[in-house]
């Protein structure tokens, strides 16, 4: 079973994480495969818009358990290119041409949540919960700041990052971090209603050179800002609190800090 699908729908590219039995945990083939995905839709001139959905009840529950076991044995350098792959994966989905629309039908966390940060638009069910929660198992969040910084500012990324709570998909979008709330029953038909109204009423170059530009207004700064959050990331990710959290995390107790 892959663990990423795609298909075209009158013009809309769609990119269904499906790996339900691990809460669409980002693994590496995930994260490889929707890298994947977002090229070859990028690249293909069918797809106007892009919307990124997931199969089970959560949109995605951040980094895989098995892989974060591996993590424990990693050296500076490995942690430092795995780093750099979901880096990469979050720049290629921010900066992308086509918009991309986020259907968030379950909680996004961690990894999760940064999934949907870095799409255009994100519409989410009222039950849906949110949460950069690394901090809780020593780790940092620091590829998201850089995108969140831009978005929603620096009192806001400071409030959601350092206290790792999860936030409700209302406050979410209070917050800015979402763009709106959306019964489950009506949310996929909404989604795909707004994705048509945006590849009838608006022309595609407009969309894409927009974005371009709103994009290009911080590129270098992002782009060093993302090169110093991966090496932060590597460097956290051997600190004994990160080991500590992620055994616990693993363990299903709560660490002591």
């Amino acid at each position: 079973m892959s663990a990423v699908l795609t298909e075209i729908t009158d013009r809309i590219g769609i990119i269904t994480l499906n790996r339900p039995e691990k809460r669409n945990a980002l693994s590496p083939e995930l994260i490889a495969g929707l890298h994947t995905s977002f090229e070859a839709m990028n690249s293909n001139d069918e797809v106007k818009v892009i919307v990124l959905r997931s199969t089970g009840k959560a949109f995605c529950a951040g980094a895989d358990l098995a892989y974060l076991q591996q993590l424990q044995d990693f050296s500076y350098e490995e942690n430092l290119e795995d780093s750099r792959r979901l880096m990469d994966l979050f720049n290629l989905i921010y900066c992308l041409p086509k918009v991309v629309i986020a259907e968030v039908q379950g909680h996004a966390l961690a990894g999760g949540c940064g999934l949907a940060t870095v799409c255009d638009f994100a519409f989410a069910v009222p039950d849906a919960l949110f949460g950069y929660t690394e901090v809780r198992i020593g780790f940092v969040p620091a590829l998201v700041s850089v995108f969140l910084l831009e978005q929603i500012g620096a009192a806001k990324t400071q409030e959601l990052l350092l206290s790792g709570e999860f936030i409700s998909s209302t406050k979410a979008a209070e917050l800015g971090l979402i763009t709106g709330v959306e019964p489950a029953e009506f949310l996929s038909n909404y989604v795909t209603e707004f994705a048509s109204k945006l590849i009838k009423q608006n022309s595609g170059f407009s969309m894409g050179k927009t974005k371009a530009l709103l994009r290009e207004l911080n590129q270098s700064t992002r782009n060093k800002s993302l090169e110093l959050a991966a090496e932060t990331n590597a460097t956290a990710r051997a600190h004994a609190d990160c080991k500590k959290g992620i055994s616990a995390f693993l363990n299903k107790t709560t660490p002591d800090w």
